[in-house]
């Protein structure tokens, strides 16, 4: 395992002592392990919190800021943070017009994010409605979920749910923002390779030289099926295929259409990819609205992509559009 790590045990420690000393214009809770924006809570308006398992950086910390989430629970790799994390993350951002809890669909974070809710109503009287993304169309269960599991969306999710809170609309206006974009978004991704857990100390799954897994997750689950690697042109059509059968992204404003590294996968080749997702849509009849082309949610050192559609409105890309300044993502 070649990793630039101290004690593995201490690696998402390390990581938010390293992360508060990058960005001072956060306020890091290290008992606690949650990531604060600035002057948290803001007075009137509805509060957004987000949280998982670390390994999927810049996801979620890395979005915390004006313009998305005013507070990011850490989990151990690739586990969900305990409902007291989670609790004192929401008595902390509650301004007073209530907070969004935006959960990804893995049994462990839904449950958890449940009981916070409930300890929160409980000891703070704070309002909180949860809304869990389920945007992954490559299969129906898994190993860590009942029904799809929340990939790709969730990141549009926390920039555009996060823009209409900052406008200041009400818990249930952002709430239903946040629905609208869960239901109108579908992602797929690919592995082409495992990714290692530090404390594990080898990859969490075996794949062969000049192989790849589709429909992968972001924990290393399987995905639909094991094929030889093939060219880009064919692994877009293999992740787009079964986006595009699952929803009609024609007509309206277009989509914002989103390319994923998984970790360890160079701009280049996302480049490459997102060149390919292009040439489908287009010949699909599907506008391109806006883009976004990075690595935004991943599964540590894990190659490989996903692709994120989101199919947009007016309001949708309006509020895209609106300023954001985090970490990991700004303009």
């Amino acid at each position: 395992m070649n990793k630039l790590i101290n004690e593995p045990a201490n690696v998402v420690s390390d990581a938010l002592r390293g992360m508060a000393e990058a960005h001072p214009e956060l306020r890091v809770d290290h008992e606690n392990r949650i990531v604060y924006r600035a002057g948290a809570p803001v007075r009137g308006k509805v509060g957004l919190i987000s949280g998982g398992g670390s390994g999927h950086e810049p996801l979620h910390a890395g979005f915390v800021g004006p313009g998305m989430l005013d507070a990011a629970c850490a989990g151990e790799i690739f586990t969900s943070p305990v409902p007291d994390q989670m609790a004192a993350a929401t008595t902390a951002v509650d301004g007073g017009a209530g907070v969004l809890h935006i959960v990804k669909n893995y049994t462990g974070d839904v449950m958890n994010f449940e009981m916070a809710a409930e300890l929160a109503a409980a000891e703070a009287s704070v309002e909180v409605v949860a809304v869990v993304t389920d945007d992954d169309v490559a299969v129906q269960d898994s190993l860590y979920t009942a029904g799809r599991r929340g990939v790709g969306v969730t990141v549009l999710v926390e920039k555009i749910a996060g823009a209409a809170a900052e406008q200041g609309r009400s818990l249930a206006e952002v709430a239903d923002v946040a629905r609208k974009v869960n239901a109108n978004g579908r992602s797929m991704g690919v592995a082409l390779t495992s990714c290692t857990v530090p404390a594990a100390g080898k990859p969490t799954f075996d794949l062969p030289d000049g192989q790849m897994e589709v429909g992968i997750g972001i924990h290393g689950e399987p995905g639909r099926r094991r094929v030889p690697i093939a060219p880009a042109a064919e692994v877009a059509d293999l992740l787009l295929g079964p986006i595009l059968a699952d929803l009609d992204f024609t007509g309206g404003d277009g989509v914002i259409a989103f390319v994923n590294g998984m970790g360890a996968t160079p701009q280049i080749e996302l480049y490459v990819m997102f060149h390919e997702v292009a040439a489908i849509l287009a010949k699909a009849g599907i506008t391109v609205a806006r883009t976004l082309v990075g690595s935004y949610i991943t599964s540590l050192d894990m190659a490989g992509c996903s692709v994120t559609l989101l199919k947009a409105d007016d309001d949708l890309l309006r509020l895209w559009d609106a300023p954001v300044r985090t970490p990991a993502l700004r303009w």
